[in-house]
């Protein structure tokens, strides 16, 4: 099926010009041993449908083999400190010059990683403020690290750099104060033994347990919550107080003694030093944060915040976007602007220093909003990102690095972007290119595709069905290759479906909706039918519908919102507050809320596909029922790779072993008992038409649907996954494997498995991240469906395919930051693709032709002023 353009038709041999990457034998994951020649010093693009082998040729193959060549020329000793990925499956790679990976990673999840750390730009601004200030009369002369709330010089006294302080109340620890002691009035307090073991020693020590809390002396409250003394107490289990002061009096000897710890002690110690993530949690909610009072949120010390530059502190620069950043710095990069004649004048060495580093600030901050980032700023933290604006974060330091020869590997750049700007993607990539560089793109944008230099198109289809180049050449040449199923949309073989849009049954208003840029908003979204939210990068579509949106409805139905970021430090949390937002009508169309987000599955290997999804359950009791395990009374759980009795005693489980070396990353290797079945072998004989349990989870869901033909509730489950796209997946992927795109379609078949109910409001945020068109075009009738049985989908997208086969779509704009934030365009799909005023009608009117008006679908088209 291969295809390949000339020159590289042409047999590989020694004697062939240079200016290629020549691989051979590639068969990483699921490449078929696949031989290809690829242009250096070009934009190629790797096309396939979503698991068909892309990232396993451009990622597992090339780039790994780029990194483990230059690392060899690494001392031991420092190559320790590297991520090194593993060793690829090829038998040779010619011509690859060193790479760089810009992947969708979304880094530490801290609010101490920043945009300004990631660019880097932030230890610019430093250096600005530190060499070239303002300082305040007899204040010494400041290092740039006295500027950074990561460093001890920097960071604030009182909150460390973190800008909050957490305390705890009496408020947050005793949530109730109608209850008793006894009746856990003090929810601070641990469950449990431990919980009962503080209120036994409050007996000896002569507190009423079954009082009111809030009957109780103010005194004897505050003694119980926050002293800090830690008195040995004698319990006597079963007394009541005056029982207990009788045999203290009496010197009974008591069931036993304890230490007594007062509530708040309890909270801030467990916080501080407990190694379960669970545990945190749950003391975290009976913790309070405010400002802190000293540096009032700007998490620097005073001398610090003393420091001026056009009358800002650090502090406040950094929290102003990129596009005012750049205005601000404007003046001081033009050597003639009288600002800075005025400044050299006085300072000439400061003059220097100003207009040397702004003009860096400003080349740089051009990249940035060339790339769409305007409308972030340098304190904004990592955690609150979408792994494309990371990706493009990273992309914008790579321009300005100006590298000579290097391969760029890039995981779906257009991913969370706008069409608009994918434009000004394309011309930070050509940038790249026209330095001498090479780039090696994973995409199924077909407007990323359009540009490419070459084209390796993987397929035909995904997982076992995939592995195999369909096409490798010109733009020009793919054309011809019929079995494509990229190719299909690239050439606009495959139109949008014509239809026409469903009616709303109703409307549900939200009213004065204020949050980050929305700004006392006032917006409708109909219920009973598919809903597309649009606008640019940035512009609140996610503040709208995937925070606001969903914390009200949460709260409506009597439920809590969602909360944000479960893998971070409680303390460390971004929370931005909705300032405000009420539901104005239409919550009687909603009885249940369902978020289909893109948050991992599990955090361990341990966590995957078939036990998330329940499929395991269904697959366990089928093992469990056969002839053999009957016979030695083996039931489900025997085949649970985390049961003892089931599951491989040398890796108890994890199918791996960690082999540590000295000077070089630990190496995990196959367990030298299962072979990576993760089973023991008394589990792994019972087997199920000739496979056992082990080799059922190393299936695809498309090799189980196949095998399961008469197992009707493993069948059906298997085909929702099938329906959704997820067919190449192993049915015991680890979830720590997943796409953040992947975990999401997993998370929705699972709810498609469900018994399925009416007025239920879906809420997805970009769906299609990572999703070829022809898996898109499966989404969306998954989608449908839910519809179809009367609920309502939201849908946060910059796929056009997605808003143009929808039947509302809100657009969201005009701009990013402070210039979107309003509705633009609200109607059906033809409708807003008319629109004036908003930056996605260009793009949508694309499909004018296949977009239906209905005469008699009201005419909703609306801009706020």
């Amino acid at each position: 099926m291969q295809q390949i353009d000339k020159p590289c038709s042409q047999k590989v041999t020694s004697g062939e010009p240079r200016g290629f990457v020549r691989v051979r034998g590639a068969r990483e994951h699921n490449l078929k041993n696949i031989d290809l020649v690829i242009p250096r010093d070009a934009l190629v693009v790797f096309t396939g449908v979503s698991g068909s082998g892309k990232s396993s040729l451009a990622f597992g193959t090339l780039y790994a083999e780029a990194q483990r060549r230059y690392l060899e020329s690494v001392s031991p000793y420092a190559r320790r400190l590297f991520h090194q990925m593993p060793v690829p499956e090829v038998d040779e790679i010619e011509g690859l010059p060193p790479a760089v990976a810009l992947q969708q990673q979304r880094g530490a999840p801290t609010t101490r990683s920043s945009v300004g750390s990631v660019t880097t730009l932030s230890n610019l601004l430093r250096m600005l403020y530190s060499r070239a200030g303002d300082y305040p009369r007899h204040q010494a002369h400041l290092d740039a690290e006295a500027f950074s709330p990561n460093t001890p010089t920097g960071a604030c006294p009182r909150c460390q750099g973190l800008g909050k302080v957490y305390e705890v109340t009496e408020r947050s620890m005793v949530p109730d104060d109608s209850k008793s002691i006894r009746e856990r009035a003090i929810a601070a307090w641990p469950p449990a033994w431990h919980g009962g073991n503080l209120r036994d020693m409050l007996i000896s020590l002569g507190y009423d347990v079954d009082r009111p809390w809030r009957e109780l002396p103010k005194k004897a409250r505050d003694w119980i919550l926050y002293t800090d003394e830690q008195p040995v107490v004698p319990v006597y289990i079963g007394y009541d107080v005056n029982e207990a002061r009788r045999a203290i009096r009496r010197k009974e000897e008591p069931s036993y003694r304890g230490n007594f710890s007062s509530a708040r002690r309890y909270v801030l110690n467990t916080f501080a030093t407990t190694e379960s993530a669970s545990i945190k949690k749950r003391v975290s909610r009976y913790m309070v944060s405010t400002d802190c009072p000293l540096c009032h949120g700007k998490r620097l010390r005073r001398e610090s915040l003393a420091v001026r530059f056009a009358g800002y502190d650090i502090a406040d620069v950094s929290r102003i976007s990129l596009t005012k950043l750049a205005e601000l710095l404007r003046p001081y990069a033009e050597a003639t602007a009288p600002v800075l004649a005025k400044l050299r004048a006085q300072h000439p060495e400061k003059a220097l220093v100003v207009q040397r580093i702004a003009e860096d600030f400003g080349g740089r901050l051009t990249v940035l909003l060339d790339l769409g980032l305007g409308y972030l700023s340098l304190e904004r933290s990592t955690p609150t990102l979408s792994p494309g604006e990371l990706q493009r974060l990273r992309l914008a330091t790579q321009v300005r690095s100006n590298l000579f020869g290097v391969v760029y590997v890039l995981d779906e750049p257009s991913a969370g972007l706008h069409p608009a700007d994918t434009e000004a993607l394309l011309r930070a990539l050509a940038r790249l290119k026209a330095s001498g560089n090479s780039l090696f793109v994973v995409e199924h944008e077909v407007d990323v595709i359009r540009q490419a230099d070459w084209v390796v198109d993987i397929g035909p289809g995904a997982g076992e069905l995939g592995g195999e180049v369909l096409y490798s050449g010109s733009l020009q040449g793919f054309r011809q290759i019929e079995g494509s199923q990229t190719r299909q949309y690239l050439f606009g073989d495959r139109a949008v479906s014509a239809r026409t849009p469903r009616s709303p049954k109703g409307w549900l208003r939200l009213q004065g909706v204020s949050r980050n840029n929305l700004h006392d908003l006032d917006v409708e979204f109909p219920l009973g039918v598919f809903t597309t939210v649009t606008g640019v990068s940035g512009s609140g579509k996610s503040s709208l519908v995937s925070q606001v949106l969903v914390e009200l409805i949460a709260t409506g139905l009597g439920g809590s919102p969602p909360t944000i970021d479960d893998e971070a430090d409680e303390l460390e949390r971004t929370v931005v507050p909705t300032l405000g937002g009420r539901i104005a009508g239409g919550m009687e169309g909603v009885k249940r809320l369902v978020v289909v987000d893109q948050k991992a599955i599990g955090r361990t290997p341990r966590s995957n596909l078939a036990t998330y999804t329940g499929l395991f359950d269904y697959v366990r009791k089928i093992f469990a029922a056969t002839k053999t395990a009957r016979a030695r009374r083996y039931d489900a759980g025997r085949f649970s790779f985390n049961v003892a009795k089931g599951r491989c005693e040398t890796c108890e489980g994890e199918g791996f072993v960690c082999v540590e070396l000295l000077f070089l990353p630990s190496v995990y290797a196959p367990c030298p008992s299962c072979h990576g079945a993760r089973y023991n072998a008394k589990t792994l004989e019972i087997k199920h038409r000739g496979k056992n349990i082990a080799e059922v989870l190393d299936m695809t869901v498309d090799a189980a649907f196949a095998f399961f033909a008469e197992e009707e509730p493993v069948r059906r489950s298997l085909d929702v996954l099938r329906q959704v796209g997820l067919g190449y997946l192993r049915l015991g992927q680890p979830a720590t494997e997943l796409s953040g795109g992947e975990a999401q379609r997993i998370k929705l078949a699972t709810e498609l498995q469900r018994t399925q109910r009416g007025q239920t409001l879906y809420v997805l945020d970009e769906p299609t991240t990572g999703l070829h068109p022809a898996d898109v075009e499966k989404l969306i009738a998954q989608l449908d469906r839910l519809v179809d049985l009367g609920s309502t989908v939201i849908v946060v997208e910059h796929d056009m395919r997605v808003a143009a086969g929808s039947d509302w779509v809100i657009d969201i704009g005009p701009g990013a930051g402070d210039e979107g934030g309003r509705v633009v365009a609200a109607g059906i799909p033809a409708e807003v693709a008319e629109s004036s005023r908003s930056r996605t009608a260009p793009y949508l009117s694309r499909f004018r032709t296949r977009l239906v008006t209905d005469a008699s679908t009201p005419d909703r088209l609306a801009a706020s002023p």
